[in-house]
């Protein structure tokens, strides 16, 4: 069986996915293009080499509907001859790229293959896709009730596990810091690559808020307490806000999987493989905790304990989710999203899969750690958990 690297992994810089973001006047697919391009430039490759490109993508509809990946590979001008594909799993859509890149080299079906993601929030709704339309229907209904939003799942999550709002907005102002301390150290220099706007070159994250402290988050009012939502759970002390939830964002991100055998005729030196993947489901109403069955269900595979991952990058859709996640595998605080989540740098949906992948590989070369664990909590409760191995 062909072992799988990682030979290199780049990502945009991180804009708010709002009218007047800093990647708001950039088509995805011309986003996704620059970042394709920087990676056959960084690496040195033969784009016409490449035999898939995989692509996750959440909201498939409008400028993302058009198998983004395609379009990006036709923009970024490699060969027509280079396919691509696009992957939904919600949030976790560019970590499945990632996954079935790795298990297409592995399986001998590509001997090199390209994964990432992408997502424009700022032109492509959340949610447009769907619009009014009810997702569920009646066997759902039947069998698990009326389901409830992220945000929902969210308070849910940090009613059971006992998370005070005192503990979500201190963890949420920790991921600014931590995240703002990465950047003026230049610990995501090497992963970004500049994108060019109608308003000039960005090269830097838009999305980190400087000096954020958890005294003025803890001012922020609690986004889902409506009426209905109080009347059906009324034992909710509701506590999730705007500022202890991830930010809707503009990005996109792409990784270089290949063969290690195809590594070595190119003179290529890996920096990651993927030692172990897991994907599994979890209590759809609840809905964010599959993250913790998914990590224990990789780690087995792996045959590694919680004490053998130098970082956990749990991604940080609400901070009720990596504080429930680290009071269950019993991770330290400095392991915990060592350099902010996406609280802090964003999540751009189908892109953010691949955007924590490539930080992750960079964080460890930078600090001389072996093993990294990502993992991701998605809609209709469930998660992709991912252990890879530092080569360098």
């Amino acid at each position: 069986m062909p072992h799988a690297v990682i030979v290199d992994a780049v990502r945009s810089p991180m804009g708010k996915g709002r009218t007047g973001g800093a990647l708001a006047d950039v088509h995805p697919v011309d986003l996704l293009a620059t970042v394709l391009k920087s990676l056959v430039r960084r690496t040195g490759i033969d784009p016409g080499e490449v035999e898939d490109v995989i692509i996750g993508c959440v909201g498939q509809n409008l400028e993302q509907s058009a198998t983004p990946g395609r379009m990006a590979v036709l923009a970024a001008g490699f060969p027509v001859h280079v396919p691509s594909v696009t992957v939904e799993r919600k949030c976790g859509s560019g970590q499945q790229a990632v996954d079935f890149a790795v298990q297409g080299v592995m399986a001998g079906v590509y001997d090199m293959v390209i994964a990432g993601g992408v997502e424009s929030m700022s032109r492509v709704p959340m949610g447009s896709a769907r619009g009014d339309a009810d997702p569920f229907g009646a066997g759902v209904l039947d069998r698990h009730g009326a389901l409830v939003s992220q945000g929902v799942a969210a308070e849910l999550v940090a009613d059971k596990w006992n998370i005070s709002r005192q503990a979500l907005d201190d963890y949420s102002a920790r991921s600014h810091q931590r995240a703002a301390s990465a950047a003026d150290c230049g610990a995501f220099d090497d992963e970004i690559v500049s994108v060019a706007t109608p308003r000039g070159v960005v090269d830097t994250d838009e999305t980190i808020r400087r000096g954020t402290a958890a005294d003025a988050l803890g001012g922020l009012r609690a986004v889902f307490g409506t009426d209905a939502n109080r009347d059906r759970f009324p034992e909710i002390d509701w506590k999730v806000t705007a500022g202890n939830a991830s930010q809707i964002t503009d990005g996109a991100s792409a990784l270089l999987v290949m063969s290690e055998e195809k590594a070595a005729s190119l003179s290529l030196t890996p920096r990651a493989r993927v030692v172990a993947s897991a994907v599994t489901g979890d209590d759809p109403m609840l809905m964010l905790t599959a993250p913790i069955p998914a990590s224990r269900k990789a780690l087995a595979r792996a045959g590694l304990s919680v004490g053998d991952i130098a970082a956990f990058e749990v991604n940080e859709a609400f901070a009720s989710v990596p504080l429930a996640f680290q009071q269950e595998l019993e991770v330290p605080d400095a392991r915990l999203n060592p350099v902010g989540g996406a609280i802090a740098l964003g999540h751009p949906l189908g892109a953010s899969g691949a955007r924590i992948m490539t930080t992750l590989i960079n964080h460890l070369a930078a600090t001389g750690g072996r093993y990294g664990l990502q993992t991701m909590c998605e809609a209709g409760g469930m998660a992709n958990a991912t252990v890879i191995e530092s080569l360098v």
